[in-house]
Protein backbone atom coordinates (compact mmCIF):
# COMPACT_ATOMS: atom_id res chain seq x y z
CA UNK A 1 0.00 0.00 0.00
CA UNK A 2 2.90 2.44 0.84
CA UNK A 3 4.35 2.18 -3.12
CA UNK A 4 0.85 4.26 -4.11
CA UNK A 5 2.14 7.18 -1.85
CA UNK A 6 5.68 6.73 -2.83
CA UNK A 7 4.49 7.21 -6.29
CA UNK A 8 2.47 10.25 -5.76
CA UNK A 9 4.87 11.71 -4.41
CA UNK A 10 7.29 10.71 -7.33
CA UNK A 11 4.61 12.36 -9.49
CA UNK A 12 3.95 15.52 -7.69
CA UNK A 13 7.99 15.82 -7.24
CA UNK A 14 8.22 15.78 -10.86
CA UNK A 15 4.81 18.30 -11.64
CA UNK A 16 6.45 20.61 -9.92
CA UNK A 17 9.71 20.31 -11.33
CA UNK A 18 8.67 20.82 -14.75
CA UNK A 19 6.67 23.66 -14.15
CA UNK A 20 10.22 25.56 -13.00
CA UNK A 21 12.03 24.07 -15.39
CA UNK A 22 10.00 24.93 -18.17
CA UNK A 23 9.31 28.29 -16.76
CA UNK A 24 12.36 30.30 -17.93
CA UNK A 25 11.25 31.30 -21.17
CA UNK A 26 8.22 32.74 -19.14
CA UNK A 27 10.74 34.39 -16.89
CA UNK A 28 12.80 35.59 -19.87
CA UNK A 29 9.63 37.29 -21.15
CA UNK A 30 8.72 39.53 -17.85
CA UNK A 31 12.59 40.12 -16.52
CA UNK A 32 13.11 41.71 -20.31
CA UNK A 33 9.83 44.05 -19.54
CA UNK A 34 10.36 44.15 -15.76
CA UNK A 35 13.86 45.03 -15.98
CA UNK A 36 14.77 46.03 -19.07
CA UNK A 37 17.59 43.15 -19.85
CA UNK A 38 18.43 43.02 -23.50
CA UNK A 39 17.56 39.08 -25.26
CA UNK A 40 21.13 37.70 -24.85
CA UNK A 41 21.73 38.89 -21.41
CA UNK A 42 18.40 37.24 -20.57
CA UNK A 43 19.11 33.99 -22.35
CA UNK A 44 21.71 33.47 -19.55
CA UNK A 45 19.21 32.04 -17.67
CA UNK A 46 18.81 28.90 -19.78
CA UNK A 47 22.52 28.08 -18.82
CA UNK A 48 21.95 28.90 -14.84
CA UNK A 49 19.38 26.11 -14.58
CA UNK A 50 21.31 23.20 -17.19
CA UNK A 51 24.55 23.48 -16.20
CA UNK A 52 23.44 22.67 -13.01
CA UNK A 53 21.14 19.81 -14.13
CA UNK A 54 24.66 18.53 -15.90
CA UNK A 55 27.01 18.93 -13.79
CA UNK A 56 25.50 17.80 -10.84
CA UNK A 57 23.94 14.66 -11.84
CA UNK A 58 27.17 13.51 -13.03
CA UNK A 59 28.85 14.12 -9.85
CA UNK A 60 26.44 12.73 -7.41
CA UNK A 61 25.07 9.36 -9.39
CA UNK A 62 27.39 6.95 -7.82
CA UNK A 63 26.75 8.59 -4.38
CA UNK A 64 23.03 8.57 -4.27
CA UNK A 65 22.85 5.22 -3.42
CA UNK A 66 24.43 5.13 -0.14
CA UNK A 67 23.17 8.52 0.89
CA UNK A 68 19.28 7.71 0.30
CA UNK A 69 17.07 8.52 -2.39
CA UNK A 70 14.49 10.08 -0.51
CA UNK A 71 17.33 12.35 1.08
CA UNK A 72 18.20 13.43 -1.82
CA UNK A 73 14.59 14.47 -3.66
CA UNK A 74 14.11 16.09 -0.19
CA UNK A 75 17.42 18.24 -0.27
CA UNK A 76 16.13 19.18 -3.78
CA UNK A 77 12.40 20.13 -3.05
CA UNK A 78 13.63 21.85 -0.09
CA UNK A 79 16.47 24.24 -1.98
CA UNK A 80 13.76 24.87 -4.70
CA UNK A 81 11.46 25.61 -1.97
CA UNK A 82 13.70 28.25 -0.68
CA UNK A 83 14.27 29.90 -3.80
CA UNK A 84 10.67 29.94 -4.36
CA UNK A 85 9.71 32.41 -1.00
CA UNK A 86 12.78 34.07 -1.18
CA UNK A 87 11.96 35.51 -5.08
CA UNK A 88 8.80 37.87 -4.40
CA UNK A 89 10.76 39.17 -1.71
CA UNK A 90 14.01 39.98 -4.05
CA UNK A 91 12.19 40.58 -7.55
CA UNK A 92 15.07 40.93 -9.80
CA UNK A 93 17.12 39.42 -12.18
CA UNK A 94 19.46 38.68 -10.18
CA UNK A 95 17.28 36.30 -8.14
CA UNK A 96 16.04 34.78 -10.87
CA UNK A 97 19.41 33.23 -11.54
CA UNK A 98 19.54 32.22 -8.51
CA UNK A 99 16.36 30.58 -8.29
CA UNK A 100 17.14 28.55 -11.49
CA UNK A 101 20.59 28.21 -10.02
CA UNK A 102 18.79 26.29 -7.43
CA UNK A 103 16.22 24.14 -9.85
CA UNK A 104 19.04 23.04 -11.82
CA UNK A 105 20.61 21.17 -8.51
CA UNK A 106 17.56 20.37 -7.52
CA UNK A 107 16.01 18.70 -10.66
CA UNK A 108 19.89 16.66 -10.71
CA UNK A 109 19.28 15.15 -7.16
CA UNK A 110 15.66 14.71 -8.16
CA UNK A 111 16.29 12.91 -11.33
CA UNK A 112 18.84 10.69 -11.06
CA UNK A 113 17.02 9.88 -7.58
CA UNK A 114 12.97 9.27 -9.35
CA UNK A 115 14.72 6.98 -11.79
CA UNK A 116 16.41 4.77 -9.28
CA UNK A 117 13.69 4.59 -7.26
CA UNK A 118 11.14 3.43 -9.96
CA UNK A 119 13.29 0.24 -10.16
CA UNK A 120 12.50 -0.08 -6.34
CA UNK A 121 9.09 0.15 -6.54
CA UNK A 122 8.39 -1.61 -9.54
CA UNK A 123 8.24 -5.74 -9.66
CA UNK A 124 8.72 -6.21 -13.58
CA UNK A 125 10.09 -4.90 -17.33
CA UNK A 126 6.33 -4.29 -17.61
CA UNK A 127 5.82 -2.32 -14.58
CA UNK A 128 8.97 -0.65 -14.70
CA UNK A 129 7.82 0.68 -18.76
CA UNK A 130 4.46 1.97 -17.59
CA UNK A 131 5.63 3.99 -14.54
CA UNK A 132 8.34 5.42 -16.34
CA UNK A 133 5.87 6.21 -18.98
CA UNK A 134 3.44 7.80 -16.61
CA UNK A 135 6.19 10.07 -15.07
CA UNK A 136 7.67 11.28 -18.25
CA UNK A 137 3.51 12.41 -19.14
CA UNK A 138 2.69 13.92 -16.10
CA UNK A 139 6.27 15.74 -16.59
CA UNK A 140 4.66 17.34 -20.21
CA UNK A 141 1.24 17.57 -17.77
CA UNK A 142 4.04 20.13 -15.78
CA UNK A 143 4.69 22.03 -18.40
CA UNK A 144 1.75 22.51 -20.08
CA UNK A 145 0.14 23.65 -16.64
CA UNK A 146 2.96 26.26 -15.93
CA UNK A 147 2.25 28.37 -19.22
CA UNK A 148 -1.28 28.72 -17.57
CA UNK A 149 -0.23 29.48 -13.90
CA UNK A 150 2.15 31.70 -15.05
CA UNK A 151 -0.10 33.43 -17.61
CA UNK A 152 -2.99 33.62 -14.51
CA UNK A 153 -0.46 35.83 -12.31
CA UNK A 154 0.73 37.99 -15.54
CA UNK A 155 -0.79 41.64 -15.92
CA UNK A 156 -1.05 42.18 -19.38
CA UNK A 157 -1.88 46.04 -19.38
CA UNK A 158 0.86 46.20 -16.69
CA UNK A 159 4.07 45.28 -18.56
CA UNK A 160 6.28 46.57 -15.73
CA UNK A 161 4.28 44.88 -13.05
CA UNK A 162 5.55 42.46 -10.68
CA UNK A 163 2.92 40.86 -9.31
CA UNK A 164 3.95 37.96 -11.15
CA UNK A 165 6.26 37.24 -8.76
CA UNK A 166 3.25 36.06 -6.54
CA UNK A 167 3.13 32.91 -7.94
CA UNK A 168 6.48 31.41 -5.94
CA UNK A 169 4.45 31.54 -3.14
CA UNK A 170 1.90 28.66 -4.76
CA UNK A 171 4.43 26.59 -6.06
CA UNK A 172 6.79 26.70 -2.37
CA UNK A 173 3.22 25.34 -1.39
CA UNK A 174 2.87 22.79 -3.65
CA UNK A 175 6.62 21.88 -2.94
CA UNK A 176 6.18 21.72 0.98
CA UNK A 177 3.40 19.41 0.20
CA UNK A 178 5.17 17.23 -1.24
CA UNK A 179 7.66 17.18 1.51
CA UNK A 180 5.09 16.11 4.29
CA UNK A 181 4.22 13.45 1.97
CA UNK A 182 7.76 12.05 1.73
CA UNK A 183 8.36 11.85 5.27
CA UNK A 184 5.21 10.80 5.97
CA UNK A 185 5.43 7.82 3.39
CA UNK A 186 7.68 4.73 4.86
CA UNK A 187 11.02 4.61 2.39
CA UNK A 188 13.24 1.29 2.00
CA UNK A 189 16.60 1.18 -0.09
CA UNK A 190 17.82 -2.00 0.78
CA UNK A 191 18.36 -3.21 -3.02
CA UNK A 192 19.74 0.69 -3.79
CA UNK A 193 22.51 -0.18 -0.85
CA UNK A 194 23.95 -2.95 -3.61
CA UNK A 195 25.87 -0.21 -5.57
CA UNK A 196 29.45 -0.14 -4.78
CA UNK A 197 30.50 2.20 -8.28
CA UNK A 198 32.07 4.91 -7.43
CA UNK A 199 31.90 8.16 -9.34
CA UNK A 200 35.21 7.93 -10.40
CA UNK A 201 34.15 4.41 -11.93
CA UNK A 202 31.40 6.35 -13.49
CA UNK A 203 33.61 8.54 -15.13
CA UNK A 204 35.71 6.45 -16.18
CA UNK A 205 33.26 4.41 -18.23
CA UNK A 206 32.23 7.24 -19.73
CA UNK A 207 35.87 8.05 -20.94
CA UNK A 208 35.48 4.66 -22.92
CA UNK A 209 32.33 5.15 -23.90
CA UNK A 210 33.39 8.74 -25.88
CA UNK A 211 36.43 7.21 -27.30
CA UNK A 212 33.73 4.90 -29.24
CA UNK A 213 32.68 6.82 -33.32
CA UNK A 214 29.90 5.93 -32.89
CA UNK A 215 29.30 7.71 -29.76
CA UNK A 216 30.09 11.00 -31.44
CA UNK A 217 27.67 11.00 -33.82
CA UNK A 218 24.76 9.81 -31.18
CA UNK A 219 25.82 13.16 -28.81
CA UNK A 220 25.58 15.77 -32.27
CA UNK A 221 22.18 14.66 -32.68
CA UNK A 222 21.01 14.41 -28.98
CA UNK A 223 23.03 17.55 -28.26
CA UNK A 224 21.52 19.55 -31.52
CA UNK A 225 17.89 18.17 -31.16
CA UNK A 226 17.69 19.86 -27.59
CA UNK A 227 19.18 23.33 -28.65
CA UNK A 228 16.16 23.37 -31.01
CA UNK A 229 13.20 22.22 -28.63
CA UNK A 230 15.06 24.70 -26.09
CA UNK A 231 15.92 27.96 -28.89
CA UNK A 232 11.93 27.20 -29.67
CA UNK A 233 10.31 26.62 -25.76
CA UNK A 234 12.13 29.54 -24.23
CA UNK A 235 11.67 31.87 -27.14
CA UNK A 236 8.41 31.17 -28.04
CA UNK A 237 6.38 33.40 -25.48
CA UNK A 238 8.93 36.24 -26.46
CA UNK A 239 7.88 35.50 -30.19
CA UNK A 240 4.33 35.54 -29.79
CA UNK A 241 4.62 38.76 -27.81
CA UNK A 242 7.33 41.16 -29.80
CA UNK A 243 6.11 39.13 -33.79
CA UNK A 244 3.08 38.33 -33.43
CA UNK A 245 2.31 41.66 -31.12
CA UNK A 246 -0.18 39.20 -28.75
CA UNK A 247 -0.35 40.35 -24.89
CA UNK A 248 1.87 39.31 -22.34
CA UNK A 249 -0.33 36.70 -20.78
CA UNK A 250 -2.05 34.96 -23.86
CA UNK A 251 1.80 35.17 -25.19
CA UNK A 252 2.92 32.98 -22.54
CA UNK A 253 -0.46 30.71 -22.69
CA UNK A 254 -0.35 30.01 -26.25
CA UNK A 255 3.06 28.43 -25.84
CA UNK A 256 0.92 25.49 -23.64
CA UNK A 257 0.06 24.57 -27.24
CA UNK A 258 3.54 23.71 -28.17
CA UNK A 259 3.95 21.69 -24.87
CA UNK A 260 0.45 19.91 -25.32
CA UNK A 261 2.00 18.61 -28.64
CA UNK A 262 5.40 17.65 -27.24
CA UNK A 263 2.91 15.41 -24.44
CA UNK A 264 0.71 14.12 -27.74
CA UNK A 265 3.60 13.95 -30.18
CA UNK A 266 5.86 11.25 -26.98
CA UNK A 267 2.59 9.65 -26.21
CA UNK A 268 1.31 8.62 -29.64
CA UNK A 269 4.86 7.97 -31.34
CA UNK A 270 4.89 4.87 -28.34
CA UNK A 271 2.72 3.04 -30.51
CA UNK A 272 3.40 4.10 -34.16
CA UNK A 273 6.89 2.66 -32.86
CA UNK A 274 5.72 -0.77 -32.66
CA UNK A 275 4.65 -0.46 -36.72
CA UNK A 276 7.32 1.91 -38.22
CA UNK A 277 10.83 1.77 -38.21
CA UNK A 278 12.25 4.40 -36.24
CA UNK A 279 14.83 5.50 -38.60
CA UNK A 280 12.29 6.18 -41.28
CA UNK A 281 9.57 7.86 -38.57
CA UNK A 282 12.39 10.46 -37.44
CA UNK A 283 13.35 11.84 -41.19
CA UNK A 284 9.17 12.14 -41.87
CA UNK A 285 9.86 14.16 -38.48
CA UNK A 286 12.63 16.07 -39.17
CA UNK A 287 10.84 16.92 -42.95
CA UNK A 288 7.56 17.88 -40.87
CA UNK A 289 9.26 20.47 -38.80
CA UNK A 290 11.10 21.87 -41.81
CA UNK A 291 8.49 22.11 -43.79
CA UNK A 292 6.12 23.76 -40.46
CA UNK A 293 8.65 26.37 -40.48
CA UNK A 294 8.99 27.50 -44.12
CA UNK A 295 4.88 27.54 -44.34
CA UNK A 296 4.46 29.08 -40.68
CA UNK A 297 7.15 31.63 -40.73
CA UNK A 298 6.12 34.00 -43.84
CA UNK A 299 2.54 34.16 -42.32
CA UNK A 300 4.45 36.39 -39.48
CA UNK A 301 5.99 39.03 -41.56
CA UNK A 302 3.93 42.04 -41.11
CA UNK A 303 1.91 41.40 -39.12
CA UNK A 304 -1.35 43.51 -38.32
CA UNK A 305 -3.41 42.15 -34.91
CA UNK A 306 -6.65 42.99 -34.14
CA UNK A 307 -6.27 45.63 -30.89
CA UNK A 308 -8.62 43.45 -28.47
CA UNK A 309 -7.01 39.93 -29.53
CA UNK A 310 -7.65 37.58 -27.62
CA UNK A 311 -8.36 33.30 -27.91
CA UNK A 312 -11.11 33.79 -30.29
CA UNK A 313 -9.04 35.61 -32.95
CA UNK A 314 -5.67 34.87 -32.87
CA UNK A 315 -3.40 34.79 -35.36
CA UNK A 316 -3.16 31.76 -37.71
CA UNK A 317 0.33 31.63 -37.24
CA UNK A 318 -0.29 31.72 -33.68
CA UNK A 319 -2.02 28.26 -33.96
CA UNK A 320 -0.23 26.45 -36.27
CA UNK A 321 3.32 26.90 -35.36
CA UNK A 322 3.68 25.27 -32.03
CA UNK A 323 2.22 22.14 -34.13
CA UNK A 324 5.98 21.84 -34.31
CA UNK A 325 5.98 19.68 -31.33
CA UNK A 326 3.81 17.43 -32.83
CA UNK A 327 6.68 16.73 -35.16
CA UNK A 328 10.24 17.07 -32.55
CA UNK A 329 8.30 14.99 -29.77
CA UNK A 330 9.39 11.60 -31.18
CA UNK A 331 13.23 12.25 -31.86
CA UNK A 332 14.58 12.72 -28.51
CA UNK A 333 13.45 9.50 -26.95
CA UNK A 334 13.98 7.54 -29.99
CA UNK A 335 17.76 8.05 -30.30
CA UNK A 336 17.99 8.04 -26.61
CA UNK A 337 16.19 4.31 -26.99
CA UNK A 338 18.64 3.28 -30.10
CA UNK A 339 21.46 4.04 -28.41
CA UNK A 340 20.70 2.69 -24.96
CA UNK A 341 19.30 -0.65 -27.09
CA UNK A 342 22.81 -1.07 -28.79
CA UNK A 343 25.20 -1.51 -25.67
CA UNK A 344 24.96 -3.44 -23.03
CA UNK A 345 22.91 -2.86 -19.71
CA UNK A 346 25.98 -2.55 -17.86
CA UNK A 347 27.14 0.55 -19.86
CA UNK A 348 23.47 2.07 -19.92
CA UNK A 349 24.45 4.62 -16.73
CA UNK A 350 27.77 5.94 -18.34
CA UNK A 351 25.75 6.07 -21.41
CA UNK A 352 22.90 8.13 -19.20
CA UNK A 353 25.63 10.30 -18.12
CA UNK A 354 26.36 11.58 -21.41
CA UNK A 355 22.56 12.29 -22.50
CA UNK A 356 22.22 14.23 -20.04
CA UNK A 357 25.58 16.19 -20.17
CA UNK A 358 25.22 16.97 -23.99
CA UNK A 359 21.39 17.51 -23.63
CA UNK A 360 21.76 20.15 -20.87
CA UNK A 361 25.01 22.12 -22.52
CA UNK A 362 22.47 21.76 -25.93
CA UNK A 363 19.35 23.40 -24.16
CA UNK A 364 21.58 26.10 -22.56
CA UNK A 365 23.60 26.70 -26.08
CA UNK A 366 19.94 26.56 -27.56
CA UNK A 367 18.21 29.38 -25.80
CA UNK A 368 21.58 31.17 -26.14
CA UNK A 369 21.90 31.23 -30.12
CA UNK A 370 18.13 31.94 -30.11
CA UNK A 371 18.01 34.97 -27.86
CA UNK A 372 21.20 36.31 -29.64
CA UNK A 373 19.98 35.87 -33.60
CA UNK A 374 16.59 37.26 -32.11
CA UNK A 375 18.30 40.31 -30.77
CA UNK A 376 20.61 41.17 -33.58
CA UNK A 377 17.80 40.37 -36.11
CA UNK A 378 14.22 39.28 -35.55
CA UNK A 379 12.31 36.05 -34.08
CA UNK A 380 11.40 34.82 -37.87
CA UNK A 381 15.18 34.53 -38.46
CA UNK A 382 15.79 33.33 -35.31
CA UNK A 383 13.46 30.43 -35.90
CA UNK A 384 14.43 30.11 -39.58
CA UNK A 385 17.69 29.22 -38.28
CA UNK A 386 16.45 25.96 -37.05
CA UNK A 387 17.01 24.72 -40.01
CA UNK A 388 20.29 24.39 -40.16
CA UNK A 389 20.56 21.56 -37.17
CA UNK A 390 17.97 20.12 -38.68
CA UNK A 391 19.86 19.17 -41.57
CA UNK A 392 22.60 18.22 -39.95
CA UNK A 393 19.98 15.89 -37.57
CA UNK A 394 19.71 14.09 -40.72
CA UNK A 395 22.66 13.35 -41.23
CA UNK A 396 23.62 12.33 -38.16
CA UNK A 397 20.24 10.32 -38.39
CA UNK A 398 21.79 8.33 -41.64
CA UNK A 399 25.05 7.51 -40.01
CA UNK A 400 23.40 6.58 -36.62
CA UNK A 401 21.27 3.56 -38.76
CA UNK A 402 24.57 2.33 -40.05
CA UNK A 403 26.73 2.03 -37.19
CA UNK A 404 23.60 0.76 -35.10
CA UNK A 405 23.44 -2.15 -38.54
CA UNK A 406 26.98 -3.02 -37.87
CA UNK A 407 26.79 -3.35 -34.15
CA UNK A 408 29.45 -1.51 -33.48
CA UNK A 409 28.50 -0.19 -30.02
CA UNK A 410 28.20 -4.16 -29.01
CA UNK A 411 31.58 -4.70 -30.72
CA UNK A 412 33.58 -1.99 -29.40
CA UNK A 413 32.36 -1.93 -25.40
CA UNK A 414 34.63 -4.92 -24.28
CA UNK A 415 34.33 -4.77 -20.51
Amino acid sequence: MKNWRIKLSLLLTYFVFAILLNSVGVVILQVINNFDISKPSASILEGFKDLPIALVSFLVASYLPRFGYRKAILIGLTLVTIACLIMPQLPSFAMSKVLFLSVGIGFALVKVSVYSTVGLITHNRQEHASFLNIIEGFFMVGVLSGYWIFGFFITPDEPKSLDWFEVYYWLALLCTINILLLLSTPFEQVDATENKGTAFDEFVAMIKLVKIPMVYVFVISAFLYVLIEQGIGTWLPTFNNEVLHLPTDISVQVTSIFAACLAIGRLGAGAILRRINWYVLLNACLLGMAILILLTLPLTKDLVVNANVDWHNLPLAAWLFPFIGLFMAPIYPAINSVILSALPQRRHAAMTGLIVLFSALGGTTGSMITGVVFSAFDGQTAFYFTLLPIVVIALMLALLKSHVESNELTNAVKV
